[in-house]
């Protein structure tokens, strides 16, 4: 039955990254746990689906890949408690969050903004809608990309800081999510720069892949 989130890649209006989200990475870094959610905002316009190319942009450097578990929102929700929040998920996506890592350096030491180096178009790569019955625990699947046939990161949702409610519930309080909003997770460590003719692959252990072609803008 169709839930009329299908093309939930085309209707989205906002998509909300948590940072840091990976306890793996958190080790990686040196850096202490996150008490609270890191979210970042992207554009709908960062959106694309397989069949079209990540475009890196020129005024870049250092474009890097970063797997994630993306969350659709199903209905309307405002102020939810993490006991309800689950009942909000409308599906999920296989998700890359295609992030500048030169100007995000620059933001984070300066303490600027990250909407530049996250919000670039063809930034936030989606796969079709997986319906949640398709998805038996979001928090034990997963996660891998390679890079030209070359596995670069692994990781499960088991290791996740915020879980999928906490997630949902902490952004709720802030902002209202609507139907085809999305919320990516994060991503586990190994997130590396990538150039034009890079072929990235990516999946949901065997459930679902994509893949992707990179070029210079």
């Amino acid at each position: 039955m169709s839930t009329g989130l299908e093309s939930f890649a085309v209707n989205s209006k906002k998509i909300l990254g948590a940072a840091l989200n990976y306890m793996d990475i958190v080790r990686e870094r040196n850096v202490p746990v996150p008490k609270d959610p890191v979210v970042f905002l992207k554009p709908s316009t960062s959106l694309i689906q397989e069949g079209q190319d990540i475009v890196i942009p020129k005024v870049f450097t250092k474009v890097a890949h970063e797997v994630e578990l993306g969350v659709v929102i199903g209905k309307k929700c405002k102020n939810v408690s993490r006991d309800e929040a689950l009942s909000f998920i409308g599906g999920y996506c296989l998700a890359l969050d295609m992030t500048a890592q030169c100007d995000l350096g620059e933001a984070r030491k300066n303490g600027h903004p990250w909407s530049l180096g996250k919000g670039f178009d063809t930034s936030t790569p989606v796969s079709r809608l997986l319906k949640p019955e398709e998805i038996a625990d979001p928090h034990n699947l997963d996660l891998w990309l390679k890079v030209n046939d070359k596995l670069v990161q692994e990781g499960n949702t088991a290791d996740l800081i915020f879980n999928v409610a906490d997630l949902i519930s902490f952004c709720s309080k802030y902002m209202t999510l609507e139907p085809n909003d999305i919320i990516l997770t994060g991503t586990p460590k190994n997130s590396l720069p990538v150039k034009n003719g890079d072929v990235i692959e990516c999946g949901i252990g065997k459930l679902i892949k994509m893949k992707f072609n990179c070029k210079d803008e």
